[in-house]
């Protein structure tokens, strides 16, 4: 079944059905996109469709759930809680073409947007190019961040690897366009799956959401946001808040986002000396993530796995300078000089310099980062995001 025969898809609404192997309640990039993309979609007047895996193996069926302000339709088969990591949920991959079928049955979509290559992404994806219905792909996967929860010994890792990028290709073939979040990204994974015309697309905000604070202050804030994951690599940057206690004596950092290197982190703070400067918020509420932007100095990122980082983006949204690793896409975003400064990854004293440098600006230098956060942000309106996805789920040229 390819459309509806109630509208015209070349130029009416659609009827879109999104895979989603992660997705609300859980909190990463990934499922923040989906639940945006999901949610302005159906502002546009769209039939939205979400496939996700369920909240447990008792807790699954068909819901409408409010995301973003906006219900959605959401499709939950049981899900299966991967232990060895702190959130991840997953549906058994000898049934998701089941499921995938059993969905495409019940809802006559207009075309199919992948969220992964995974379990649900790739199950969808084959159940939908078989029926000649369109798909796009969007790829928010570094294979190598999932190695830390394999349990695998690293010669079977990159055993793993090969197949999961071998199967990506395959998954990706069936699709009418590939994107990703940046051009950085894109180039990435052509080299890696050998592929070509990935087309870059931001997974976009909508900075309205967000209130810069330009009133004149003491700086001493940093705030990082992100799971608190290996790749993430916040022990940097509690390092570099230990070298810079005597140059800024009122210095703090909050750390906001759960995972499974929290504890191994208080540690950390706790051997630097640093317990009475550091707190950690875990998974907050929309408007008290919002808040803690608004509150603080600088943003700090120490990952090397960023595909895009919406965090960074939200971080811009508020007007804060934002200090990151020189890895991946975080360039795309940080403009040295600019909106804030770039540090070579894993290097502490290189960090706690940029980090100085924004927290003892003057005020005419620390207004213009602000600014130029704010310019930068510009190009990622979620508005665009939107206008580019539609174009290309109705096949037109971009």
């Amino acid at each position: 079944m390819t459309g509806s025969a109630t509208h015209d898809p070349a130029r009416g609404t659609l009827t879109i059905v999104i895979a989603a192997d992660t997705f609300a309640p859980d909190v990463n990039g990934a499922a923040r996109f989906a639940e945006r993309l999901a949610a302005g979609l159906a502002g546009r007047g769209h039939d939205v469709h979400v496939l996700t895996p369920g909240l447990s193996l008792r807790n699954h069926g068909v819901f409408r759930e409010v995301i973003e302000g906006q219900e959605i339709t959401v499709h939950r088969p049981p899900g299966w809680r991967w232990f060895p990591h702190d959130w991840l949920r997953f549906a058994w991959p000898w049934r998701a073409k089941h499921y995938s079928r059993r969905l495409l049955d019940e809802v006559p979509a207009d075309v199919v947007h992948s969220q992964s290559h995974i379990v649900l992404g790739r199950a969808l994806t084959r159940v939908a190019h078989q029926r000649g219905i369109p798909v796009i792909a969007t790829n928010h996967v570094m294979a190598e961040n999932v190695l830390d929860f394999t349990t695998l010994p690293p010669l079977l890792d990159k055993l793993v690897l090969k197949l999961a990028w071998d199967d990506a290709k395959r998954t990706f073939d069936m699709s009418r366009a590939v994107t990703t979040p940046t051009r950085k990204a894109a180039e990435f994974l052509e080299a890696t799956i050998d592929i070509t015309g990935v087309i870059p697309i931001s997974c976009g905000i909508d900075k309205r959401n967000y209130t810069p604070d330009f009133s004149e202050r003491d700086h001493y804030r940093v705030l990082f946001v992100g799971r608190l994951t290996t790749e993430k690599h916040v022990e940097v940057t509690l390092e570099a808040i230990a070298k810079l206690v005597t140059d800024i004596p009122n210095i703090t950092f909050d750390i906001v986002g759960g995972g499974d290197q929290r504890r191994n982190l208080e540690q950390t703070a706790q051997r630097l000396g640093l317990s009475d400067r550091i707190v950690f918020h875990g998974r907050v509420e929309e408007d008290q993530l919002r808040a803690s932007y608004a509150q603080a100095d600088v943003f700090a990122i120490a990952s090397i796995a960023e595909l895009q980082s919406i965090a960074t983006m939200e971080a811009m949204a508020s007007g804060l300078p934002v200090v990151g690793a020189n890895a991946v896409a975080l360039p795309h975003l940080i403009h040295d000089g600019e909106n804030g400064y770039l540090f070579e990854p894993g290097n502490v004293d290189d960090l706690a310099d940029k980090l100085r440098r924004v927290l003892t600006a003057d005020p005419v230098e620390y207004r213009r980062m602000q600014q130029a956060s704010l310019d930068g942000v510009e190009i990622h309106d979620i508005e665009k995001t939107l206008d580019t996805f539609e174009k290309l789920y109705r096949g037109e040229p971009l």
